[in-house]
């Protein structure tokens, strides 16, 4: 893998041209990136309490503003359909003719998707879908929601406490009451996953059991999986889950500073850091 960052004129560099005439690195702006989405001719990277912002081929930033609650923090951005939507504290948003559009979902949101045709966000107050453009409370009415995923066979969804289950072919909501927020979810060789909020990994036994694994200390932020594999943002960096002899195991992608999101475009993996702003690594 080769690790790089854009250098003032977009193109990888070494550390003495990732300076501009002007002093400063190509990912000067430091805050601490929640999220990062990548289109085909631009990043996009957002900060929970410093906004959205767009990094064109130039390495150039714009912070795209308009429309947006100066006071929203933005927990997740999604590319939906081709759409940049934001999950906010003031709401969920749409990206529309270079400003935000409030989609009318006016509470606390951290998740959208696009499931079926049909629009669904997790939110403060349950997990909310979208029906003839009117926002309906869809499941999980009394619980804060951080995610949700579309298998065959069942909805999944992560909540305050654990995880809710819903079967469509026994059309039945099972609960697992974990005794801790569940803010991240995934599937890793068939076994259903997810990151908590005490930064354990949890694995389902598929027999209705969760283990809480935890890896030598490290915080899993999310779990987020791209293609084949499975990634494990963390405070440590950026890890591959791996199963070594039936054991969960760990395979470093990038070490040396906390990740908190990760994208692949392209054979490149864009990760969205706390302290160092946007980086990549070819893989």
């Amino acid at each position: 893998m080769k690790e790089s960052r854009f250098n003032q004129n977009g193109q990888p560099g070494n550390t003495a041209d990732q300076i501009s005439h002007e002093g400063k690195p190509w990912n000067w702006m430091l805050f601490p990136f929640s999220s990062v989405r990548v289109s085909q001719d631009s990043i996009i990277a957002a900060s929970v309490g410093y906004g959205v912002y767009e990094i064109n081929e130039f390495g150039e930033w714009t912070k795209l503003a308009a429309g947006l609650p100066p006071q929203a923090s933005v927990n997740r951005l999604q590319l939906q359909s081709g759409i940049l939507h934001a999950c906010t504290s003031e709401g969920l948003f749409l990206y529309e003719d270079e400003e935000w559009v409030d989609t009318g979902l006016a509470v606390p949101c951290s998740q959208y998707r696009i499931l079926g045709g049909t629009g669904y966000a997790a939110t403060e107050y349950g997990l909310w879908s979208e029906v003839r453009g009117e926002w309906q409370k869809f499941a999980c009415p009394g619980k804060k929601v951080f995610d949700f995923m579309n298998l065959p066979q069942y909805l999944v969804v992560g909540h305050e406490s654990g995880i809710a289950l819903y079967d469509r072919f026994m059309d039945e909501w099972a609960e697992f009451e974990l005794n801790r927020a569940v803010t991240s979810l995934s599937v890793f060789r068939g076994h259903l996953i997810g990151a908590s909020e005490k930064g354990e990994l949890l694995v389902g036994d598929k027999r209705g059991l969760f283990d809480r694994v935890r890896f030598s200390g490290k915080f899993i932020f999310s779990v987020v999986s791209i293609g084949i594999d499975t990634y494990l943002c963390t405070d440590h960096g950026l890890f591959r889950l791996s199963m070594i002899q039936n054991r969960f195991a760990l395979l470093s992608v990038k070490l040396g500073f906390p990740v908190t999101d990760v994208e692949l475009r392209d054979g490149r993996l864009y990760m969205a850091t706390l302290f160092q702003g946007i980086q990549y690594l070819d893989i």
